[in-house]
């Protein structure tokens, strides 16, 4: 028998391989473990995995404006502002403008949740609502009132439908349109167009 082989062989020690594979299988099971449970911190958790959610946005009161919206009320000096300006416009219609403050509006089709100073104006002749506003002009059709003084109310809501509000007020404002009959309007323009033009003697 040549030397090479009477050498001995190397002899596994008992359990060597269960051992690993023992080892190998609880490896595998506390990373199911952790996956199932969350796996790492989520970037909005705290320290230990407690959830910490996003900052509140102003107060939800239970109380809400004439339309039925819950009122979200802020500090003053947190809270946004509007100003309405109603002129007569051309072709029968009438321009109204917002003067808005620490106020941007939102996209027609914004999903989110409230963000601060962010959102848009709805528009009400007495309490019907006439329009939703995404920017400050709008055009309202002379047909939408009649005659009469009437009162236009614009106020200010958040993305989610509430209304940004101070001291338990919502955050709006109020212009009064006095009107006449459209006739009358269109034959007082037309006499203002047809008045002679004065010369101031030099």
């Amino acid at each position: 028998m040549s030397p090479a082989s009477s050498a001995p062989r190397p002899v596994p020690r008992p359990g060597g391989r269960p051992a690993r594979a023992a080892r190998t299988l609880l490896v595998c099971a506390a990373l199911l473990v952790t996956a199932a449970c969350g796996g790492s911190p989520d970037p909005g958790q705290g320290p230990g995995g407690t959830s910490t959610p996003s900052p509140a946005v102003g107060t939800l009161l239970d109380t809400t404006d004439p339309s039925g919206n819950r009122l979200r009320e802020v500090p003053e000096e947190e809270a946004p502002g509007v100003r309405i300006a109603v002129r007569p416009g051309s072709a029968d219609t009438w321009d109204v403008r917002l003067t808005v403050t620490g106020f941007r509006f939102s996209p027609r089709d914004t999903r989110t949740g409230p963000v601060p100073g962010r959102g848009y104006a709805v528009l009400f002749l007495a309490d019907r609502r006439l329009a939703e506003l995404r920017e400050p002009g709008y055009r309202l059709p002379d047909a939408a009132l009649e005659r009469g003084t009437h009162e236009l109310t614009v106020r200010l809501h958040a993305d989610d439908g509430t209304v940004w509000a101070v001291d338990g007020e919502a955050v709006e404002d109020i212009a009064r349109v006095t009107t006449a009959p459209r006739k009358d309007r269109a034959a007082g323009e037309r006499a203002r167009s047809a008045a002679p033009t004065t010369a101031t003697p030099s």
